[in-house]
């Protein structure tokens, strides 16, 4: 079972699960814990292979990872700790795998905040992964991870959310990036299908003015999806939980607590 770590409420029902990004982990949303304890019971998962899920042994013999086996590992949790359903709360690649989680078991989401949420890949961001392709077992995947944080989170304001993704990447072992690489071949019918079908449960997308790469793609889906809705933060870019955690936690809790 992947690494977690719980925080009870002493008389609310209801969970927010947080889903982390590739490369990060659940120590991303440290500015998200006492803002979210104060009114739900709080579940932080660290994915397979990141933070303190470190791969087994049967896990080192397959080549291969995909969105169902890394959802079936957040099911499991849940199972485990007998939560019968729950808000997430996702960052970048986890808002895919909330998404493909609404998919596949929709009675067990209550909700989705999507943050920095990828829907769709633009002509850079494709080229960017058949880039990276190419180069993934020739140079070191931190260089590699370094340079497509850079590309995301150009600016200066977005330093801090680069360094944290790069500090927490390096504790991935290569085999387990180039596992977690190979899903990208997935991406393009899966965000495909996801454009396509409105699962009907609440979505709040919440986005940086200057997440340049998904932004537009989400704004466009937001207007033609009933269940979505969208908070732009201005003066932010990808990883807007870190960057403007205030906006972040006051803007998603109105929203969790609007439904």
């Amino acid at each position: 079972m992947i690494h977690y770590t719980l925080y009870p409420h002493k008389t609310s029902q209801e969970w927010v699960t947080f889903v982390h990004g590739a490369g990060g982990s659940s120590s991303i949303w440290y500015k998200q814990i006492r803002a979210y304890t104060k009114h739900y019971n709080v579940l932080m998962l660290d994915l397979r292979g990141h933070g303190n899920s470190k791969p087994k042994l049967k896990q080192a013999f397959n080549q291969r990872y995909t969105f169902e086996v890394i959802v079936a590992d957040i099911i499991e949790v849940l199972d485990y700790e007998k939560i019968e359903n729950s808000h997430f709360v996702g960052i970048s690649l986890g808002t895919i795998l909330i998404r493909q989680l609404a998919e596949t078991y929709p009675d067990r989401v209550r909700s989705m905040v999507m943050g920095g949420a990828i829907v769709k890949l633009n002509v850079r961001s494709q080229i960017l992964m058949r880039l990276g392709n190419v180069v993934k077992s020739i140079i070191p995947y931190l260089w590699l991870y370094r340079f497509f944080a850079f590309i995301i989170m150009p600016k200066k304001n977005h330093r801090e959310s680069r360094l944290l993704f790069v500090r927490e990447a390096k504790k991935l072992y290569h085999k387990e990036f180039l596992r977690w690489y190979k899903l990208t071949t997935e991406l393009k019918p899966l965000l495909r299908l996801f454009r396509q079908v409105d699962v009907g449960i609440p979505t709040l997308y919440i986005m940086g003015e200057e997440d340049y790469m998904f932004l537009p793609s989400i704004e466009k889906l937001t207007s033609l999806q009933s269940s979505a809705q969208l908070a732009v933060v201005p003066q932010c870019g990808h990883v807007v939980n870190v960057e403007q955690p205030q906006k972040f936690n006051a803007t998603t809790l109105g929203f969790l607590n609007s439904l």
